[in-house]
């Protein structure tokens, strides 16, 4: 227990050079985006040179980009992430009130995924060549064919227009009401479960496979011991380390990834600000969410590693 410690206080110090770095390259590459963000704001009044001038100074965007950098690095260490073009508003507000639905969708889609790959993966190998393993990975190979854009529109399309069991799109918060809040997140939970379980299935059908063939293994059958405590307790366990890697990837493309199936479902969430941010060429909020989502990425990743341990002692958090 003491070393689990000792292993994610490292990591939370490794943390602070791989924000920067990531900061640093995504605070350059958003400044090579095309377009002028004080030329949206002022919009009409564009032609006014005066205008345009005082609005660049007082947003700061006439100093030389590392100085622009450096001076949001020094507000951001401080929690200032500053102020949104469009909205108005401090950066740190816009993006945390974006950061729930991200969370629920997320972590539905992760649950989602887990519950249906690791018992698709598993049974798949314990009957390999049978008719659920075929039909397992037919499963698996439609959810990796099959865009997420699509998956979408025909969900909607059936159980949102077609049948009316679900809304098409927006957004509720469960503070709000918990049954239309279930409503609305079944849809997108749907498309990126089935997307993630699709992927973590075959990985978990090509371990288990693996392990099922090792000595372990067939000691265990030797000595007596029931297939169910074989397949399940054993092998299972073993198998779960490559799966947890791809599950822990995974994770990070909900997260970050998810833009397409967001806007389809109007789902408010950090994926969707990042391209209406991009949009509206608004540097400081595309600037915190992406290190928002850098910093939740990197959190799910030590939280994996810490994970690798209660699958299997023997392995050592360095």
């Amino acid at each position: 227990m003491l070393g689990l410690i000792r292993y994610a206080l490292k990591r939370f110090i490794q943390l602070i050079p791989v924000l920067f770095f990531v900061s640093l390259i995504v605070f350059f590459i958003i400044h090579l985006i095309p377009g002028d963000p004080v030329a949206v704001m002022l919009g009409e009044d564009l032609h006014d040179q005066a205008a345009y001038e005082a609005l660049q100074r007082q947003l700061g965007l006439d100093k030389p980009l590392y100085v622009q950098y450096f001076r949001w690095l020094a507000r951001a260490v401080q929690g200032d992430l500053g102020y949104s073009l469009r909205a108005k508003r401090p950066v740190f507000d816009v993006v945390i009130e974006r950061y729930p639905p991200t969370i629920y969708l997320a972590l539905s889609s992760l649950l989602l995924g887990i519950l249906i790959a690791i018992p698709a993966g598993t049974i798949a190998a314990v009957r390999q060549n049978s008719v659920f393993d075929y039909s397992a990975m037919a499963f698996a190979l439609f959810g990796i064919s099959v865009p997420n854009f699509w998956f979408a529109l025909v969900l909607i399309l059936c159980f949102g227009i077609y049948l009316g069991w679900f809304p098409t799109m927006g957004y509720v918060s469960p503070e709000a009401n918990v049954f239309v809040f279930l409503q609305h997140l079944a849809l997108p939970t749907l498309v990126l479960g089935t997307d993630m379980a699709s992927t973590a299935s075959r990985y978990v059908r090509a371990e288990m496979l693996e392990q099922l063939g090792l000595d372990y293994v067939r000691t265990a059958r030797a000595k007596g011991l029931p297939p169910y405590l074989v397949f399940y307790k054993h092998a299972l366990r073993n198998s779960l380390i490559a799966a947890t890697t791809a599950i822990g990837l995974h994770v990070g493309r909900l997260m970050g990834g998810s833009t397409v199936v967001e806007t389809v479902f109007a789902w408010p969430g950090l994926a969707r600000l990042v391209l209406e941010a991009v949009y509206a060429r608004d540097y400081p909020v595309l600037q915190g969410a992406v290190l928002l989502l850098a910093l939740s990425y990197v959190l799910v990743n030590l939280i994996v590693d810490i994970f690798y341990r209660w699958l299997n002692p023997r392995i050592r958090l360095d």
